[in-house]
């Protein structure tokens, strides 16, 4: 008989050995996915997240005294700072600042001394310069120090200085976040409010959020009914004007700033265009003032108002506004009862993203606005590139931080109960 005839037939596929298979390319898929996506996830790492990491930790280390004076903050331990230091502590400070490597060392060490204790930093590098001081040897003790040091500058003799030596000895510290909110801590380390007059940095974020509030606010209510017009228009005649809207994307701020500080000064156009429309006698002060830095702010940001509103309202059937009108509600109310609930979405998105794009500006308000109404960044600038304390910078950056993050749980808890409720 024929082999062929008695082999047995060939059986179903093994659906384990298919599903198996199927797993295989299905992993295969997501990787290859990945690995396209793996090079602006590493760009995300390097150019956002380490950045914003190394603020937060730069906001709470404090390496310069640590670095500097690690003997004097070991004899200062168990010291009270009621009293002078022991003549260990002069000693130990005379030896820790005669190991510094140089006067960069020395003046970041006075810089940091100097925001605590005002006269810490011609102190500290007078007895740098001075060492190895007059009258003393490797084998002199700690009383003929601390005589040499007193003989020196008789601050030393002040606690206050040694108090700012022994509060700031740990690398790590709250300070820089304390003061950004108005608070400190007092000699024995308690925390507590610092003194009216010096409150200044809840006073500069108030300022910070109400500029920016009323910014995001001319930006919706100018911003509204343009892209309202825009989803009215035709395809072709909507993406030409929107071309117009785009065009501060293709320009400078600082063109745009300089721009509009030719238009506000007393002599600029707008002041001559309201003299000779008989409105207004004599220029307004636009200029170096609230009113120039809103204006300015206004024309910058309000395309990414507009935007966002636009992409909603081309989404809204137009039939839903007639249907409501043929049912006999006034024009006026339709529009409020019906097409507006439709576009909140876009509402929430344009403003959240030009209120936090507005408490990060800086340009604008350095250049148009006047010493009382500079933002947050103006400070954090400031500390930067002119005191140089890098420290309080990245606290008022983590304070900005933190202030968008929460702008952003809001805004998402609110549009999900938006949702929960539709």
């Amino acid at each position: 008989m024929d082999a062929s005839l008695t082999a047995p037939l060939p059986g179903p596929a093994d659906p384990l050995g298919l599903r198996g298979q199927l797993a295989r390319a299905e992993r295969r898929r997501k990787w290859r996915a990945f690995s396209l996506t793996l090079p602006l996830l590493l760009f995300l790492l390097l150019t956002f997240l380490v950045p914003i990491g190394a603020l937060l930790k730069r906001a709470i280390e404090n390496p310069e005294v640590a670095n500097a004076l690690p003997r004097t903050v070991v004899a200062l331990q168990g010291w009270k700072p009621a009293d002078v230091p022991a003549p260990e502590a002069f000693a130990a400070i005379a030896k820790d600042l005669g190991g510094l490597a140089d006067s960069a060392d020395a003046g970041a060490l006075a810089r940091r001394l100097n925001s605590e204790a005002p006269g810490a930093r011609s102190l500290v590098m007078t007895t740098f310069k001075a060492l190895p001081l007059e009258g003393t040897t490797a084998a002199s003790t700690p009383a003929d120090i601390k005589a040499a040091l007193l003989a020196l500058d008789a601050r030393w003799g002040e606690t206050k200085y040694w108090q700012a030596i022994a509060k700031n000895g740990s690398r790590w510290t709250p300070d820089y976040l304390l003061t950004s909110v108005d608070l400190r801590r007092d000699a024995q380390g308690a925390v507590e409010r610092v003194d009216p007059e010096q409150r200044v940095f809840g006073g500069i974020l108030l300022r910070t959020f109400e500029i920016s509030a009323v910014v995001t606010l001319w930006c919706l209510l100018l911003g509204y009914p343009l892209a309202y017009w825009l989803s009215t228009l035709p395809v072709r005649q909507a993406n030409v004007l929107m071309i117009l809207v785009l065009v501060p994307f293709w320009t400078s701020i600082l063109v745009r700033v300089a721009a509009w500080i030719v238009l506000l000064q007393s002599e600029g156009l707008v002041n001559h265009a309201l003299i000779d429309l008989h409105l207004i006698d004599k220029p307004l002060a636009l200029l170096f003032n609230r009113t120039g830095v809103i204006i300015s702010m206004v024309h910058i940001l309000l395309p990414f108002m507009i935007l966002p509103l636009y992409s909603v309202m081309t989404s809204v059937p137009p039939t839903f506004l007639r249907a409501a009108v043929s049912l006999g509600s006034p024009p006026l109310a339709a529009f409020f009862r019906v097409y507006v609930p439709q576009t909140y979405p876009g509402i929430g998105a344009g403003a959240l993203l030009v209120f936090i794009l507005s408490i990060g500006y800086y340009v604008t308000p350095a250049l148009l606005g006047g010493p009382t109404d500079q933002m947050l960044s103006y400070y954090i600038a400031q500390y930067t590139n002119v005191t140089v304390n890098w420290g309080m910078a990245c606290a008022l950056g983590a304070l900005l931080l933190a202030a968008t993050l929460v702008l952003y749980a809001i805004y998402r808890r609110v549009t999900k109960a938006e949702l929960s409720l539709g």
